[in-house]
């Protein structure tokens, strides 16, 4: 048997389970089962914990995200090569990693890296000491205020989801559920859920018995809750917390709504797809790219027009029907799991 070549530590700051963090368990699974690689997570510890275990994925957890804990973890673990994952942990992988190869791996395209600012500095330091940067998309790219300094080492690498995995998650949960419209992410400035309930409160008002599911935690939770309550939405909107595994709360869902300032290519999206699932979000970053308007789901930055789609596509199930047929031949198109493996192999040099 061929003994392990390479072993490829990931570094993400955040101790929850999200988009990113669907990411890199997606990149372990490619590789399960090549004998020759070896990959591991690391990360502070938290709710991510529970994600990691049901994946079956090796965890180093550290206690905080600082240069010491991750030299701590590197001389435990020996990479061979450190892929880090967004802007901060791409900074302290950067510190911390010495000699070993560092790929930074950028998920999104943040408003405060756009310009001349503390983290568009300090990430700087990261770019430079990085052998490569993967971008998830040409907007995350050309967003960055120095991204042209760093165009010979770059690659963008959009995400793709593996169906099989997916439905093989879905499977696991026995439960049916019954909702019109789900959201699924952080309670989180970026997600921009406020607005999220004031386009539900515009569509309630057109379509009084619609169900929708919030799924995910942050914190904005509190506020989120309390603006659901001021807009009369307690019976039409279930909070349902962070969901380790949501897959099948999202297949039985009509629509999945996105109102996000800003996003990279978010796996949720890509899940809606694999799933058949309609999106309709707000024309940001990646959705522009996922989401072709009128065929497979629509985008909006007008709320009333965007609450006019979500009724009229809950009401009509011809369209209805048809977004879906479209979803699923779009996830050919985009879910395209040997490329994204090929174009990570030779960015970590695998043969």
């Amino acid at each position: 048997m061929k003994g392990i070549v390479m072993k490829v530590l990931h570094i993400l700051s955040s101790q929850i389970f999200s988009g990113a963090e669907n990411v890199v368990c997606q990149i372990i699974n490619m590789f399960k089962d090549d004998s020759d690689v070896e990959m591991a997570y690391c990360s502070p510890d938290g709710t991510v914990r529970k994600a990691l275990e049901e994946r079956d994925i090796n965890f180093y957890p550290i206690k905080k995200m600082n240069t010491s804990e991750l030299k701590r973890v590197i001389v435990a673990y020996q990479p061979d090569v450190i892929h880090a994952h967004d802007m901060r942990a791409g900074f302290l992988a950067a510190k911390a990693c010495g000699t070993i190869p560092l790929i930074s791996h950028i998920h999104n395209n943040a408003f405060n890296s756009r310009g001349l600012s503390p983290k568009s500095i300090a990430y700087y330091f990261a770019a430079k000491k990085a052998k490569n940067i993967i971008w998830v998309s040409n907007s995350a790219f050309n967003g960055y205020a120095f991204h042209s300094a760093f165009k010979d080492k770059s690659v963008v690498l959009y995400n793709v989801m593996d169906e099989n995995n997916l439905r093989q998650r879905m499977a696991l949960d026995t439960n049916n559920y019954d909702f019109d419209i789900i959201f699924i992410g952080r309670m989180t400035y970026p997600k921009n859920i406020q607005r999220l309930l004031h386009i539900l409160r515009i569509a309630c008002n057109k379509k009084s018995d619609i169900k929708i599911a919030i799924v995910g935690n942050g914190e904005e939770e509190a506020e989120i809750k309390a603006l659901c309550s001021e807009l009369n939405l307690d019976s039409n909107v279930s909070f349902l917390g962070f969901q380790p595994n949501p897959a099948k709360m999202l297949h039985d869902s009509k629509i999945m709504v996105m109102t996000s300032r800003w996003e990279g290519l978010p796996m949720v999206a890509l899940e809606a797809i694999a799933l058949g699932v309609p999106i309709v979000s707000t024309p940001t970053d990646g959705l522009k790219d996922l989401v072709r308007n009128g065929e497979n789901g629509f985008l909006s930055d007008n709320d009333e027009e965007f609450a006019d789609i979500l009724v009229k596509v809950l009401s009509d199930e011809s369209l209805h029907a048809s977004l879906v047929e479209q979803q699923h031949a779009r996830s050919k198109e985009v879910n395209n799991i040997d490329n994204y493996k090929a174009t990570l192999c030779k960015i970590y040099g695998i043969n």
